[in-house]
């Protein structure tokens, strides 16, 4: 059986925007997207998406740290123990998608969690870009726009 990874370092006390990346890094490591890149380029993404958005530093830790619970990069219990305040732990929670969830009650946790409508129109922004779908066969890019348009929308994002 494989151990889910665990933060390489524990995080300062308050941990630093630069500290919780490099543990997202850490955490991520040699994992890739869907069309083969270093995945920490998407977290990069989603984080910068959100500071140009106007997020706060919290929202942008939780940026980072978006999929981390979600991929099984790190555990609910590295997350719950975390020095992190309860509003970036309460972002990454509500943007982890449960095993068999339905899209709406996703959505609506989403919604329902202050913050975190905004990590994920930045991670469904960079999930979309068009650059990033082009290199994906036919049918995998046709389904994921759909996915994304319905999360949009379920959301209350425009196009």
């Amino acid at each position: 059986m494989t151990e889910t990874p665990r933060a390489p370092f524990p995080l300062p006390v308050p941990p630093t925007l630069d500290r919780v990346e490099a543990t997202a890094r850490a955490a991520h490591a040699g994992q890739t997207d869907k069309a083969g890149r270093p995945y920490a380029e998407h977290l990069r993404a989603v984080a910068e998406g959100v500071r140009a958005r106007g997020g706060d530093e919290e929202q942008i830790a939780a940026a980072w740290l978006h999929d981390a619970v979600e991929d099984d990069r790190l555990t609910r219990q590295w997350l719950d123990e975390a020095p992190l305040t309860r509003r970036t732990k309460d972002i990454v929670l509500a943007v982890t998608k449960r095993p068999g969830e339905p899209p709406e009650a996703y959505a609506a946790r989403i919604l329902a969690t202050p913050g975190a409508l905004l990590v994920k129109e930045a991670d469904l922004a960079h999930n979309a870009d068009p650059a990033r779908l082009a290199v994906l066969d036919a049918g995998t890019r046709r389904r994921l726009t759909e996915k994304y348009a319905r999360m949009r929308a379920l959301l209350g994002l425009g196009e």
